[in-house]
């Protein structure tokens, strides 16, 4: 694949694709390449920020995206975290309703699942989670509740995330955890970087 890539400033290049799946591919290839120069690597949705040292070129980080390979797969291969969730979440009978299942499939299926970090953005430590289970991939919610418990384990498209602090959200609520995903004071203040692994654990 070749992806388009727009200069950001003289020491970056900002990468766009159509889906999750090339952005992995994307961030994959980068870091398979081992480039030394490359000192941001950032993905979003649908993009790939990648930014190397002052007076680097950017040549070989073109090279290295276009040898992306979006048929390579997509699981991550970072880091694996276990997330202990209390599934009393708020919209548990709403996704239950929605899928057309019982509440404690919605369990089964949330908890058996491994999830990806693609990409972290909305607030700092948020991840958010591909993987879901194609039943559980539902619509936000049509309007945000003005606060969301730090902890808060959601659905919504076709993420799962865990709120890291108290905030609006519009996602699905189906469970709690008391996992702490940002710790400003911590040496590695957010637990989940993108290309980890998920697995949620039912408490």
């Amino acid at each position: 694949m070749e992806p388009v890539a727009r200069p950001c400033g003289g020491r970056a290049l900002l990468f766009e694709v159509t889906s999750a799946t090339e952005v992995a591919a994307v961030v994959a290839a980068v870091r398979a390449a081992g480039l030394p120069e490359v000192t941001e690597l950032v993905p979003a949705a649908r993009t790939v920020l990648v930014e190397v040292s002052a007076g680097a070129s950017l040549d070989r980080v073109r090279e290295a995206a276009a040898a992306a390979d979006p048929a390579a797969g997509t699981s991550g291969t970072g880091e694996l975290h276990t997330i202990g969730v209390v599934y009393d979440g708020e919209d548990l009978e709403l996704v239950a309703a929605t899928a057309g299942i019982s509440a404690d499939e919605v369990v089964a299926l949330h908890s058996g699942a491994e999830y990806t970090v693609d990409f972290c953005g909305f607030a700092p430590g948020f991840g958010y989670l591909s993987g879901l289970p194609e039943p559980l991939r539902q619509p936000r919610l049509e309007s945000s509740r003005p606060a969301v418990p730090a902890g808060s384990v959601g659905i919504a498209d076709v993420y799962s995330c865990v709120y890291p602090r108290r905030s609006p959200g519009g996602w699905r609520l189906i469970g709690r955890t008391d996992t702490v995903l940002f710790d400003p004071a911590a040496d590695r203040p957010a637990l989940l970087t993108p290309g980890d692994r998920v697995r949620f654990e039912v408490r």
